[in-house]
């Protein structure tokens, strides 16, 4: 199975993760515009991962030949509901400049905690469950 363009859209994932820390450093604040702008755009990417996942990937492993893989792709989708569902909420809490501008210490706790959860799962998957899927 080829999951290159999930390993891209991680790339673009982490990229867009690294520009919010760059504005958010510069002042959450005196860049509201530009962090709601990249967290619009962010959401676009997970929002496309997440459905191909679920109506590609895991499909194809749960119906294959490799026991060991459907369950590693059961887990990994189980896990992905709350973390999914914990991004969405940080994305339509902070998608748009005002909101950001209001509470920037709130965005910076809520940023923190929510892209540190994000950029882990990937980096599991990075590490863990593509490889194994590669190996196939």
């Amino acid at each position: 199975m080829n999951i290159d363009k999930f390993k891209q859209q991680h790339v673009d994932i982490i990229e867009c993760i690294a520009a919010l820390r760059r504005a958010s450093k510069a002042g959450v604040s005196e860049n509201a515009s530009e962090i709601a702008r990249l967290i619009v755009a962010m959401s676009s990417i997970i929002k496309l991962h997440l459905a191909v996942e679920d109506q590609v990937l895991y499909p194809a492993l749960s119906s294959g030949n490799n026991t060991v893989l459907a369950r590693m792709g059961q887990k990994f989708q189980n896990e992905m509901g709350a973390i999914a569902s914990a991004y969405m909420g940080f994305a339509a809490r902070w998608n748009q400049a005002g909101k950001v501008a209001q509470d920037p210490e709130g965005f910076r706790s809520d940023a923190n905690s929510i892209l540190k959860t994000v950029h882990a799962r990937m980096q599991q998957e990075n590490t863990v469950f593509y490889p194994a899927i590669e190996a196939l």
